[in-house]
């Protein structure tokens, strides 16, 4: 498997803008070719807005990082052309069983209910992932679509006025520069963007260290995650065991904070801790290892002036509820329609307010429950001990202690309350689609109803009539029928209609909810649209 880390997907290849006798404009510069950098630029290139990523590797991410992929992000890779390939090849899960000592404790369905395309969660590599996004983004630019991938290509400095930026840019060849409308910082938690513009994080780092091990083997255990609090093999401490394609099987063991990382690293201190949880009965091959400490930060804006922050780069949050990746695509998925609108003239450069205010909402969300999960992991006082693991003994029992239990609250998306682009609601109407809102799935006779809301606005009527398409300041809204007489399961009831005979919805190009009526209004869908586009 390892091969696979050591194949060049975009080599170093000499640019018509390092020979250009001026500094070449382009609209976008991604900064970072990982996961968030290659699902922008994915998403700009298929909105046909001209878009260039610099990344100084060439290659895919060392080790499988991040694994779990929620629903929600799993649908922006729908819409992105790279859905299908990711749950094909990933092992889908919605099951899983938490452990205090020996004994199971209670077990978790994340997903009861029927009617959605997309599974709770699929595990799979990261470097899978890249591989697909790396593969559609080739696609695009075989279809003619203004994209380019860059490999070899360090930034080593960045400045910028209120007109734009410019970058010089690093390669095997020698340095050149370039300027960009835009720059996107998609480069991790250790971006040099951030470094050179000299901002930092605000936040917490947590006094402990875990070890992942990533090892191939054959086992018999079942497609669930399962996490043990206090467990023999790692007294004191706790553990968490989630299966991978390729039968790679990701451990994580918690190791407390005074400890030696070297000598932790070493394969034959991982053998002990891998035989003590498994028995010496099973064979296993050690495919990656890393230590790691849980971090919950974020930068105080993610726009800079002509500098977008999005992914690692923007914030952290610790492993456990596999909030990072997930919330680093929502991250895109919000910003790339912005940009659209912005580059073609059609909103303000203020647009980009919401897309700070929105996305550091979802960065406070993710921060507050990885930190909530990582005290309740581990605990910092013999108080807080007792009390965790009175929680852990009752919750066996009794249902009503088990939504206390914390081994890492997993991702979902975040609802967008109070935002600026919010418009009117009907309170009649379900509250998990309010304004705000990531859209929920659900089966319509053309197949999926996500699948129906590409990349633009889109109003969703059910049971009403409504012209088939308005167009606001030169935006398009275009017209989603649908007929609760097609509704034989009820689901457009439940997530749709709630107490409402008929409903409108105004729909954003990243899917989420703008504005819902219980009747059709020009005059107010108009408004909300406009509001919408930041005018």
């Amino acid at each position: 498997m390892s091969k696979v880390f050591e194949i060049p997907l975009y080599p170093y290849q000499r640019s018509a803008d390092q020979d250009a006798a001026a500094p070449v404009r382009h609209p976008v510069v991604v900064v970072g070719a990982g996961p968030v950098g290659l699902a922008l630029a994915i998403d700009l290139a298929m909105q046909d807005v001209a878009v260039v990523v610099v990344d100084e590797n060439d290659k895919v991410s060392w080790g499988s990082r991040a694994i779990c992929f929620a629903k929600r992000p799993l649908e922006i890779l729908d819409r992105l052309g790279c859905g299908d390939p990711m749950v094909d090849k990933g092992v889908v899960w919605n099951l899983g069983k938490v452990y205090f000592d020996e004994r199971q404790v209670f077990g978790f369905n994340l997903l009861p209910e029927q009617g959605h395309k997309r599974p709770a969660f699929i595990n799979l590599q990261q470097y899978y992932l890249e591989q697909y996004l790396v593969d559609r983004l080739r696609a695009l630019q075989a279809e003619g679509k203004p994209v380019e991938l860059r490999g070899g290509n360090k930034v080593l400095d960045v400045t910028q006025d209120d007109s734009g930026a410019e970058l010089t840019i690093g390669t095997p060849e020698g340095p050149y520069q370039i300027k960009a409308d835009w720059i996107v910082a998609c480069d991790g938690a250790a971006s040099p963007i951030r470094t050179l513009l000299g901002l930092d994080f605000t936040g917490r780092v947590f006094e402990d260290n875990f070890l992942i091990a990533d090892v191939v083997m054959e086992a018999k255990f079942p497609t669930e995650r399962w996490f043990w609090f206090d467990p023999p093999f790692n007294r004191g401490q706790s553990a968490l065991l989630h299966k991978q394609p390729d039968n790679v099987w990701r451990i994580d063991f918690q190791l407390g904070w005074d400890i030696d990382r070297e000598q932790e690293l070493k394969p034959e201190n991982i053998d002990k801790r891998l035989k003590a949880m498994l028995g010496e009965e099973i064979s296993y091959e050690l495919e990656w290892s890393s230590i790691y400490t849980f971090q919950c930060r974020r930068m105080e804006r993610f726009c800079v002036g002509r500098v977008v922050f999005a992914g690692d780069s923007a914030h952290q949050v610790s492993p456990f509820g596999a909030r990072g990746a997930n919330s680093g695509l929502q991250d895109a998925d919000n910003l790339a329609w912005k940009l659209k609108l912005i580059i073609d003239g059609k909103s303000p450069p203020t647009l980009l307010e919401s897309y700070d205010a929105e996305r550091v909402q979802g960065a406070e969300e993710n921060i507050l429950n990885s930190s909530r999960s990582t005290d309740f992991i581990t605990p910092k006082s013999e108080i807080s001990r007792i009390f965790r693991d009175a929680v852990l003994d009752l919750s066996e029992r009794y249902e009503a202690t088990r939504p206390m239990v914390n081994s890492g609250r997993l991702s979902v998306p975040c609802t967008y309350d109070g935002s600026p682009l919010n418009g009117p609601d009907c309170e009649r109407m379900p509250e998990r689609t309010r304004p705000g809102s990531p859209m929920v799935d659900a089966p319509v006779p053309a197949g999926w109803l996500l699948d129906q809301l590409a990349s633009a606005f889109h109003l969703l009527t059910i049971d009403v009539e409504a012209p088939d398409g308005i167009i606001v300041d030169g935006v398009e809204l275009k017209r989603l029928a649908l007929s609760s007489a097609d509704d034989a399961d009820g689901y457009l009831k439940q997530r749709y209609l709630g107490e409402a005979d008929a409903a409108v919805y105004l729909i954003r190009p990243d899917q989420h909810v703008a504005a819902r009526w219980d009747h059709y209004d020009e005059a107010a869908v108009r408004a909300a649209l406009r509001k919408a586009i930041g005018r």
